[in-house]
C-alpha cells in the first residue's frame, strides 16, 4: 500500500488490530472522478495524443472523448514481417515449439525477445531455457531495477530475453546494442566511477563512447544480416493494442525483424471464448501436440475471441462512465456553488432564499393532506425553533386571519417567511454592532458568517453524499434480477439523494446562521458580565487590594507558567479585557497545517559559553538539549 493510502470499509482498521497497531480512522473520500470524466475537462480542440496503437480503437475515441485517429505513414518502410500464428493443441506442445524456436534462433545469433502474459509465464518459459542451458535475461516486475540495462543490450548478437508485456515499455531496443550502455560498463571494468573519479571519468569518457560506437556499428550490420530482432508471443494478450506494441519492438526505424505469435486451445483467452472448438479439438485426439494446427477456424475463433473481450472491456469503461456521468451533473452544480462561497460572493440574497424554502417546506411537511381544523400548529412551532427564535406565536396568526378554521396554506407561507426575514435582519443588525464578531469576522461580519457557514455544511454534507452513492453504486447490480435497469435505478435514486442533500444544506445552513449569531450575542453578554464584575472589584479594593494586586502582577509577569484563570476556561482570551476567544474556531476555514520555519545557524554568532561552536559541536549540544 502506498504511503498515506488505505484500505476501505473497516479491512485496514481489522489488519491494524490484527497486528496490535494503533487503529486509525477510516479515509474519507472527499471528491472523485474517472479518467475519461478527468480529460473530457479539457476543451474538445485542446484534446490531442500520439500512440503507435490507436487505430484498433478509434471507435472508442470517437464516442467517448470526440476525438478523431489520423494514421501517420512511418518516417521509413516496415521491413518486419508478420508470420502467422502457430496454435498447437496443448500448452506442453506450445511450450516446447517455442523453447525449439529460440534455441534455434539463438545458435544462429539472432537476437529474441519472448513476451509473456505474466510473471508466472516468464519464469515457466525461464525454467525451460535453463534446462535447455540457453542463456537469456529476465525482465518482469522482479528484475525493475535492471531493466533499462537490460532492455539496452536486447539487440545484441544471440542476446535471448523474455520479458512481460509491461516490461520495457517506451525504451527502443536498438540492434548491436546501446553504445552509452557499453561504454559505461568497459569504464567500470577499467575500475573507474563517475562520482570517486569523476575528473578522469569525465576524460575517459569521449574515447569509450567512441570505441563503443564503433563496435556497436559493426555488430548492428551483422545482426541486420540475420533478420534483425525476432519477437515471440507466447501468448495472444486480450486486446489488439498489446500484441501490437509487442510486434512494434522489432523493426524500428527501417530495421529489419519478424514476429510470430505462438498459441494453444488450452491459453486463458481460448478457454473463455472459444472454449467450444478448444474442448472439441481437444477431445478429438485427431492433432499431435507437436504439430501446430492450420485451420481457418482456429484462426477465425482467435480473432473472435480477442473482439469479445475488446467489446466487453469497452463495455466495462462505457458502463463506469455512465455511472460517474451520474454523479458529474451533481459535482458540477456543487462546485460552482463553493466556488462563488470562496470567491466571496455575496450571500445575502441566497440565504433568504434558503430561508423561504425552509419555510415553505416546514409547512407543507406538518399540513399536508390535512384540512386547517387537523392543524398541528404548536407542533409546527416547535419545530420552527429548531432553526430560528420565532417572534410570533401561532395564537397571533390565527387571530389576525380570522381563527384557526379560517387560515389557508398562503397565510402561514407569508406571516412565517417575514417572521423569519424581520428575525434575519434583526440578527444582522446586532451582529454588525456586537464588538467581538467584528473583530473576528470583519466588518462586515454577517457576509463572513452566512460564507463560512455554508462552506463547512456544503462540504460535510457532500462527504456523507459520496459515501451514500458509493453504497448505493454497489449493490444496485442486483436490480437487474427484478428486470429493472440498474443504471436508471442509480440515476433516479441518485437524484432523490441529490435534492435530499441540497434541501439538508439549506436548512442547516439557515439553521447554523441563527446558532453562530446567537453564540455571539452570549458570547458578548458574558464579555459584558465579566467586565462589570472587574469594575466593582476595583471600586470595592482599598489601598492594601491595590498593593496585593501589584504584588499578583509582578509574580504573573516573573513566573514563566501560570495557571489559566477562570475567564480563560470559559472561553476568554488573556488580555484580561474580557474579550472572549474565537466563537467559531477553525469552522468554515481551512486549517492551516504548522508549518516547521528552519533558520541557519550564525557560525559567527557566540554559543552560549561564550565561545564559537562548529556545526559538530552544535548538533551535540542540541541533542544535549533534547534530552
Amino acid at each position: 500500500v502506498l504511503p498515506g493510502r488505505r484500505y476501505n470499509e473497516g479491512m485496514h482498521q481489522a489488519i491494524e488490530a490484527k497486528e496490535g497497531v494503533d487503529i486509525k480512522a477510516e479515509n474519507q473520500t472527499l471528491a472523485s472522478i474517472t479518467l475519461q470524466n478527468y480529460f473530457r475537462l479539457y476543451p474538445e480542440g485542446s484534446r490531442a495524443g500520439m500512440t503507435g496503437t490507436a487505430a484498433t480503437e478509434a471507435a472508442e475515441f470517437v464516442a467517448t472523448y470526440k476525438m478523431g485517429v489520423i494514421s501517420i505513414p512511418t518516417n521509413r518502410p516496415v521491413q518486419r514481417r508478420d508470420q502467422p500464428d502457430f496454435v498447437y493443441p496443448t500448452l506442453k506442445g506450445k511450450l516446447n515449439a517455442i523453447v525449439d524456436d529460440i534455441a534455434e534462433r539463438h545458435e544462429k545469433g539472432q537476437p529474441v525477445l519472448v513476451g509473456t502474459a505474466s510473471v508466472e509465464s516468464s519464469e515457466l518459459v525461464s525454467g525451460l531455457l535453463k534446462e535447455r542451458h540457453i542463456p537469456h535475461q529476465v525482465l518482469n516486475a522482479k528484475q525493475h531495477a535492471r531493466e533499462a540495462s537490460v532492455v539496452a543490450m536486447a539487440g545484441r548478437k544471440g542476446a535471448v530475453t523474455v520479458a512481460t508485456n509491461m516490461a520495457g515499455r517506451g525504451t527502443d531496443i536498438m540492434l548491436g546494442g546501446n553504445s552509452e550502455f557499453i561504454a559505461q560498463a568497459n569504464l567500470e571494468t577499467k575500475g573507474l566511477d563517475p562520482k570517486e573519479q569523476p575528473e578522469e571519468y569525465r576524460e575517459a569518457w569521449p574515447v569509450a563512447l567512441e570505441e563503443a560506437e564503433a563496435a556497436v556499428e559493426a555488430e548492428r550490420d551483422e545482426v541486420r544480416d540475420l533478420g534483425g530482432l525476432y519477437v515471440l508471443g507466447t501468448e495472444r494478450h486480450e486486446s489488439r493494442r498489446i500484441d501490437n506494441q509487442l510486434r512494434g519492438r522489432s523493426g524500428r526505424q527501417g530495421d529489419p525483424g519478424e514476429s510470430r505469435f505462438y498459441l494453444s486451445m488450452e491459453d486463458d483467452l481460448m478457454r473463455m471464448f472459444a472454449a467450444g472448438l478448444a474442448q472439441r479439438i481437444m477431445s478429438s485426439g485427431a492433432y499431435p501436440e507437436d504439430l501446430p494446427l492450420e485451420s481457418k477456424a482456429v484462426s477465425r475463433s482467435i480473432q473472435s475471441a480477442q473482439s469479445q473481450v475488446e467489446a466487453r472491456n469497452f463495455e466495462i469503461r462505457k458502463n463506469v462512465l455512465k455511472y460517474d456521468d451520474v454523479m458529474t451533473g451533481q459535482r458540477e452544480l456543487v462546485y460552482e456553488q463553493r466556488l462563488r462561497v470562496l470567491e466571496g460572493e455575496d450571500l445575502r440574497e441566497q440565504i433568504l432564499a434558503f430561508m423561504k424554502h425552509l419555510v415553505v417546506g416546514l409547512i407543507d411537511d406538518k399540513i399536508v393532506d390535512l384540512s386547517p381544523r387537523e392543524w398541528n400548529l404548536d407542533e409546527l412551532w416547535d419545530t420552527l425553533r429548531a432553526y430560528y427564535p420565532p417572534s410570533v406565536t401561532y395564537q397571533e396568526v390565527e387571530e389576525a386571519h380570522g381563527g384557526h378554521g379560517s387560515l389557508v396554506r398562503e397565510d402561514l407561507v407569508i406571516e412565517i417567511t417575514g417572521d423569519i426575514v424581520t428575525a434575519y435582519e434583526d440578527a444582522e443588525e446586532r451582529l454588525a454592532e456586537n464588538p467581538i464578531a467584528l473583530q473576528q469576522l470583519g466588518d462586515d461580519p454577517m457576509r463572513t458568517l452566512e460564507r463560512r457557514v455554508v462552506i463547512a455544511t456544503v462540504d460535510r454534507l457532500w462527504r456523507e453524499h459520496l459515501y451514500e452513492m458509493d453504497y448505493l453504486k454497489e449493490g444496485i447490480g442486483l436490480r437487474a434480477m427484478g428486470q429493472r435497469d440498474p443504471l436508471v435505478e442509480y440515476r433516479d435514486e441518485g437524484a432523490q439523494m441529490f435534492n435530499l442533500m441540497m434541501d439538508r444544506i439549506r436548512e442547516e445552513s439557515v439553521q447554523g446562521v441563527f446558532s453562530y449569531v446567537r453564540q455571539f450575542d452570549l458570547a458578548l453578554e458574558q464579555a459584558q458580565e465579566l467586565k462589570e464584575q472587574d469594575t466593582q472589584r476595583k471600586e470595592s479594593s482599598d489601598g492594601d487590594g491595590a498593593s496585593e494586586e501589584k504584588a499578583r502582577k509582578a509574580a504573573a509577569t516573573s513566573s514563566p507558567k501560570k495557571r489559566p484563570s477562570s475567564g480563560e476556561k470559559r472561553g476568554v482570551s488573556p488580555q484580561g479585557k474580557g474579550i472572549p476567544a474565537s466563537v467559531m474556531g477553525a469552522f468554515g476555514q481551512e486549517t492551516t497545517p504548522t508549518r516547521l520555519q528552519y533558520s541557519a545557524p550564525n557560525p559567527d554568532a557566540p554559543s552560549e559559553s561564550g565561545t564559537t561552536q562548529n556545526r559538530a559541536q552544535r548538533r551535540a549540544a542540541k541533542k544535549k538539549r533534547k534530552r
